[in-house]
């Protein structure tokens, strides 16, 4: 190889020589000649190893089975590795087409090892952005911080290409470089503060599994509340429910609060968990005559006559005075409309029976008793689970004054408003 690249490059010299040119004029002519000539070969070289490269991929491509080399086919791989090859090869006639230009021939050479530095690491990141492509592909990997990795692994190569490129421009040692860079280390964290503290919050974030890609969160510091359709080593994007894009830095996950509602997906019901507000002054106790008419809902039909017997026994056994209504046991128009509500939601076919199913009464409040129905809803998607929740409070609201029951609202002053 060295005899032929010789061969090719040191013709000119002595034909110019020859020609009584003069030596300065000779070299410097030879000189202009032997880089044309390095250009065309070394586009020839580029074209033909393009061209075999890429054929020769896409046609491994088409054959196999596996998507990764299809990736390095999108992501131009083999291209910029066909660049490469001429740069080797102008980086082994450097010194012979520099033989008389000492000087210029450390400088080229300099420049040369820097590029194809450079070039190298455009290789490996095509190849880590195929590796990355191919992991989202399968399942398993889909939900991890991929960018992440590849953001570190960069990160390292791209200090190790500045050493070497610093170490060439100013002939330094790598042992001196990196005690240099030991002696500034503190400025070095100091910049990369934000890329240090992501790089420990997406680890962290992936072992501990508190964050994958496709996960619905709700950040309140950052007003996100939305899918999270990225996570790399500086930022989480997520892609709200407005179609907007919330950026949160990833260090965030682990030093804020958020909600996950990945739990709740994976669940086999979404919660319902509302209530209304119940006045105080509008429950009391039911005399036999309104338990007649109640029983004309035939949800609590069966649950009134059950109780009346037992309440009857009771009051019977130890010879309560139902003069008054306070004495003995009673049924009061709220406990039955709890039962009500109760019966109807185990009815109510949009529910999961085998989940938690609760109409229960809360702590009293200033503005009344409230009411709060817990149960979860077979369909976890967010338009049917909000149809299905409307159509349960609907139902309440209508039903409310059959058990002569009011709910608290606030009272409006129309003195306020001017005619």
């Amino acid at each position: 190889m060295h005899k032929l690249v010789e061969k090719i490059f040191s013709w000119c010299y002595p034909l110019l020589k020859k020609l009584d040119l003069g030596e300065t004029i000779s070299a410097y002519l030879s000189l202009v000649i032997n880089i044309i000539i390095l250009s065309i070969f070394s586009y020839i070289i580029f074209l033909v190893f393009r061209f075999v490269l890429v054929r020769t991929m896409i046609i491994v491509a088409r054959k196999t089975k596996t998507r990764f080399d299809d990736l390095l086919v999108s992501n131009k791989t083999a291209k910029y590795i066909a660049h490469l090859i001429p740069l080797l090869f102008i980086y082994k006639c450097v010194p012979i087409i520099l033989e008389n230009f000492v000087y210029w021939e450390s400088i080229f050479g300099k420049l040369v090892e820097i590029y194809i530095v450079l070039l190298s690491l455009w290789i490996i990141k095509t190849v880590f952005h195929a590796l990355r492509d191919y992991l989202k592909l399968n399942p398993r990997y889909s939900d991890k911080p991929i960018d992440s990795y590849i953001q570190v692994i960069m990160i390292v190569l791209w200090i190790f290409a500045f050493i070497f490129v610093v170490s060439k421009i100013f002939d330094i040692t790598t042992g001196t470089m990196l005690g240099t860079f030991g002696a500034v280390s503190a400025i070095i964290i100091l910049i990369f503060r934000d890329t240090i503290l992501g790089f420990v919050a997406s680890v962290q974030v992936s072992l501990n599994d508190m964050v994958r890609i496709g996960d619905w969160i709700t950040f309140d510091k950052f007003g996100a509340d939305g899918d999270v359709i990225e996570i790399n080593l500086a930022t989480v994007k997520v892609r709200n429910f407005d179609n907007t894009t919330t950026t949160i830095p990833t260090y965030s996950m682990i030093s804020d609060s958020f909600r996950n509602w990945r739990g709740m997906l994976n669940s086999d019901g979404r919660r319902i968990k509302r209530h209304i507000l119940i006045k105080v002054n509008s429950i009391r106790f039911l005399n036999e005559k309104e338990l007649q008419e109640l029983k004309k809902i035939q949800l609590v039909t069966s649950y009134i006559e059950l109780r009346q017997t037992e309440i009857d026994k009771f009051n019977k056994t130890y010879q309560v005075d139902k003069t008054l209504l306070i004495n003995g046991r009673n049924m009061t128009n709220f406990g039955l409309f709890r039962k009500y509500i109760t019966q109807y939601l185990s009815q109510y076919p949009g529910l999961n029976k085998d989940m938690i199913l609760l109409c229960r009464q809360l702590q009293p409040t200033p503005q009344g008793i409230p009411l709060e129905i817990y149960t979860f809803s077979n369909d976890k998607r967010f338009e049917n689970y909000e149809y299905i929740m409307a159509d349960i409070f609907d139902h309440i609201f209508a039903s409310i004054r059959f058990f002569d029951l009011e709910i608290y609202e606030m009272p409006s002053d129309k003195s306020n408003f001017v005619e």
